[in-house]
């Protein structure tokens, strides 16, 4: 697939994010993650090596045993990054669902 643009690759995304599970799990590595930037910058600059471990690994781990798929950020890093703060916003002001409907979406049958 070629995207031109984010506005192209963002409705892909969400194709690929399908599952709650995958979703909540995107956005607790990704804060996760963040946490330990802002601790790294503050007090251990050793602690710059969590940061991706945890954000990928976690995503990577949501892709694999939940979504069942393979991570779009290997052919696509910078814009899987950027929805990936782009979902984690609309997860953070609980738009998510609204986001999904909008796109004409359909929510996974078993997804809770």
């Amino acid at each position: 697939m070629n995207f031109r643009n984010m506005d192209e690759f963002w409705p892909y995304f969400l194709t690929q994010h399908s599952k709650r599970a995958t979703r909540m799990l995107h956005f607790a590595g990704t804060s996760t993650s963040l946490l330990c930037l802002i601790y790294s910058l503050m007090f251990d600059l050793r602690y710059l090596l969590c940061v991706p471990v945890v954000a990928y690994g976690v995503a990577w781990y949501s892709h694999f045993f939940v979504e069942r798929n393979v991570p779009a950020s290997f052919d696509y890093p910078l814009w899987s990054f950027l929805c990936d703060m782009k979902m984690c916003g609309f997860i953070l002001t609980a738009q998510m669902d609204k986001e999904i409907k909008r796109l004409g979406k359909k929510p996974v049958p078993g997804d809770n």
